[in-house]
């Protein structure tokens, strides 16, 4: 089954993730989803949430970008999702997704989870 990881080279954090994952011998397929033609769609944000365990969009929101962004801390989850899905520099990354499951790379070390 193919990991794939949602992946921002200018995140620390993310490049962390990625290596994290090489020196454990998972080569991942990167989804730069910071970039125009990889941005993520309403559906992908979606199953996302579903696959971390149907959390909230909020689970992994970057609460520090959402203000600036103009998202008000009572928006509802689809208005969270619909952000994120037209500003990604809302999504926490890195992700980490492997078929049925997710995991948010906060601390980098849960991406092994679902390894």
């Amino acid at each position: 089954m193919t990991y794939i990881l949602l992946h921002h080279s200018g995140c620390s954090t993310s490049r962390k993730g990625l290596e994290l994952l090489e020196a454990n011998g998972i080569t991942p397929v990167v989804r730069k989803y910071m970039n125009a033609s990889e941005q993520l769609s309403l559906a992908e944000l979606k199953d996302i949430a579903k696959k971390l365990g149907n959390v909230s969009p909020r689970a992994f929101l970057r609460e520090k970008n959402a203000a600036e962004a103009g998202l008000s801390v009572s928006a509802d989850d689809d208005a969270v999702f619909a952000a994120m899905a037209e500003n990604p520099k809302l999504i926490q990354r890195p992700i980490g997704i492997k078929g049925p499951k997710a995991a948010l790379g906060r601390p980098v070390e849960r991406l092994l989870d679902i390894a």
